[in-house]
């Protein structure tokens, strides 16, 4: 249960308010549930609403650099008022508050993503100004899409670095709010020696998401500063279709021999996310260019001509293993 807050616009002697969760834990488009308790202090309050925000740290960044870190709310429902507590009053307000389907994550594989902070804000508004409480934190547990494909990185060798949220959108991607989860990797050993990081973002909706995926290799290695991105669609229905772990390391292995054979970045001059059949009869897609804003990080672009077609040339020979067999080297 959490400290019962004074509600600092009366002041000592004013009314208290105690969020209580029912379901701290929880996933995108399922809900949290749980009740606000008040409590009348000395004297009558007219209450104008009680309100519940979704509340996250976003950074954005301009000029590569991080230069502001600010609280940003997901979404804000109404669940009370106007009333009148009056002195002494006890008053409860049952709530069923619906996550959306693009809140970042905070647990996946079974453990906490490192970094990652969600929290449920309960405000009050008082005289046409709101009363912000303290958070109570929940846990965003990750869809079976979203963890089949965090699970392929780590069967792929890379290690979970580090995740943040960052102002930016995805182009062509139907995004709730103008932020996007960005979910850092360390390589795997195989790819140390030219790859810096791996970064890894969703935009879930009810039927699917959109997986973005970013390679920032190392200075100097193709061009300076130099970072690849792609993506793909996978429905929610669809994910224990597919052995991501191969699909991931194809489309990786693929990326690093494109720009070692071309010194460098190449062009698409389109850019959003286009459907495409698959030869497995499912629906996947590339993000041509990812892009745009004042952001940096998977949502904030690095130029069209770095998108790069994924996971939609490569199934014409895919079939199910009986037993998975070791790489060869060419």
């Amino acid at each position: 249960m959490a400290f019962k807050r004074l509600l600092a616009a009366f002041g000592i002697g004013g009314p208290t308010i105690d969020t209580v969760l029912a379901t701290p834990h929880t996933y995108p488009g399922s809900f949290v549930e749980g009740h606000i308790e008040l409590a009348g202090g000395d004297s009558d309050a007219d209450i104008e609403e009680i309100a519940l925000a979704l509340v996250s740290r976003v950074e954005t960044e301009y000029g590569g650099e991080e230069d502001e870190t600010a609280t940003a709310e997901f979404a804000r429902i109404p669940v009370a008022g106007p009333f009148r507590l009056a002195a002494g009053e006890r008053h409860s307000v049952p709530f069923r508050y619906q996550v959306p389907w693009q809140a970042p994550i905070t647990e996946a594989g079974g453990g906490t993503l490192p970094g990652a902070v969600l929290g449920l804000r309960t405000d009050v508004v008082l005289a046409g100004s709101a009363d912000k409480g303290d958070l109570d934190r929940i846990h965003v547990h990750a869809l079976p899409s979203q963890d089949r494909i965090l699970e392929a990185f780590a069967r792929l060798g890379f290690a979970l670095k580090s995740t943040s949220v960052e102002t930016g959108h995805v182009p062509g991607a139907a995004q709730e709010f103008p932020f996007v989860q960005e979910i850092d990797f360390h390589p795997a050993e195989r790819y140390a020696h030219e790859v810096g990081e791996v970064e890894a973002g969703f935009v879930p909706d009810p039927h699917g998401l959109i997986v973005v995926i970013g390679i920032d290799r190392h200075d100097g290695l193709f061009t300076e500063g130099a970072e690849s991105h792609g993506g793909f669609r996978v429905e929610h229905a669809d994910a224990d279709r597919y052995d991501w772990a191969a699909r991931l390391n194809e489309w990786i292995e693929r990326t690093l021999a494109q720009h070692r054979g071309y010194g460098g970045g190449y062009g698409y001059g389109d850019q959003g996310y286009h459907h495409q059949e698959d030869e497995g009869g499912g629906m996947l897609g590339a993000i041509g260019g990812v892009a745009l804003g004042a952001a940096g990080g998977l949502a904030a672009g690095y130029l069209a001509s770095e998108a790069i077609d994924a996971f939609t040339d490569s199934d014409e020979q895919e079939e199910p293993e009986e037993e998975p067999e070791e790489e060869e080297e060419e």
